[in-house]
């Protein structure tokens, strides 16, 4: 009886997964043209999206709707590898919003929120990280241009409610396609990779 090896499989047993890219050249100019449409009528507009009833919790000197992502500072989206000789981005004692944009439209992709660091928060697995991946893969597939970069709003208090409520107000608002909340206007090419 011969012995299997482990090493020297048959290319027949080998398989290489690929993520599915569920759009074509088109649909993504077509899909990235939408969101930035909408995405700049509310920068010019101003006019928040109502998230609930209730009012969003407002600190002493700052309100959800005074955010503008792609006015913030902007950094490389794998600000979490940097360390800590990387732009500071929060207090200790702070809050944090954090934003992903592709700067070439510019469109804003994602909304999250964190009383831990950033660069904490986005040590280990994070959806969002996948999302990335997948999104500039389809770029290069197509030969995009395409600049991912991370954006940080750190004057929040780090109470999860009102972390979690800005965070939502701001989700709505942009209707940010990682965001899960908006997959509904956008679908959701983007999944995580297998």
């Amino acid at each position: 009886m011969e012995q299997l090896k482990l090493f020297d499989a048959p290319s027949s047993y080998r398989v290489k997964r690929e993520p599915k890219l569920a759009l074509d050249r088109q649909g993504l100019e077509n899909w990235q043209g939408k969101i930035h449409q909408y995405q700049q009528n509310q920068r010019q507009t101003g006019q928040p999206q109502q998230v609930s009833l209730f009012d969003t919790p407002a600190t002493s000197w700052h309100h959800a709707d005074e955010i503008d992502p792609f006015t913030l500072p902007q950094q490389s989206s794998l600000f979490w590898r940097q360390g800590k000789d990387g732009t500071a981005i929060a207090g200790e004692y702070e809050g944090c919003l954090y934003f992903i944009l592709d700067r070439r439209w510019p469109i804003l992709l994602y909304v999250g929120e964190t009383k831990l660091t950033a660069d904490q928060r986005w040590q280990g697995t994070h959806d969002c990280k996948d999302y990335i991946l997948s999104y500039i893969e389809l770029h290069r597939r197509y030969e995009l241009e395409v600049e991912v970069v991370a954006a940080f709003w750190p004057h929040v208090p780090p109470e999860k409610k009102t972390l979690l409520a800005w965070e939502k107000e701001l989700i709505l608002k942009w209707r940010s396609p990682f965001n899960k909340e908006c997959w509904r206007w956008w679908g959701q090419p983007f999944g995580k990779l297998s």
